[in-house]
């Protein structure tokens, strides 16, 4: 696990003023995609702007606010969710976390991205 890149402070603003300006692009604009996820305790759909990048049937994340961020959390707790990338909708599946360590099967930009953060991995479904 490493420590994240950003301070929690910067994460709360982003979730109260940035991502309300990247969801409007997000879902259509690469290398950005929204992740859509459910509320572990109010059931409630959410939908985060994140930096996403494909390869091959996987979707790698990175986690400059680390494992600890609310949507992460959500993903992991049920173990599903979807992504909306390129103007399609895409279900996710098996969400895991990775650290440099683990990160041996992921492309090299993937590797040397989890040298600084931990990376949210997640199979995509047809």
């Amino acid at each position: 696990m490493v420590k994240p890149l950003m301070p929690r402070s910067v994460a709360r603003f982003n979730k109260v003023v940035t991502n309300r300006v990247q969801g409007v692009y997000a879902p259509y604009l690469p290398p950005f995609a929204m992740i859509v996820h459910r509320g572990r305790r109010s059931g409630r759909e959410y939908r985060t702007p994140v930096t996403a990048f494909r390869s091959g049937d996987r979707l790698i994340v990175g986690l400059p606010y680390g494992r600890d961020a609310d949507w992460v959390r959500n993903l992991l707790a049920e173990g599903r969710g979807g992504v909306e990338r390129l103007g399609r909708v895409r279900r996710l599946a098996n969400p895991r976390v990775l650290t440099a360590a683990d990160a041996a099967e992921l492309p090299p930009p993937a590797r040397m991205a989890a040298r600084r953060m931990d990376l949210l991995v997640a199979d995509l479904e047809a």
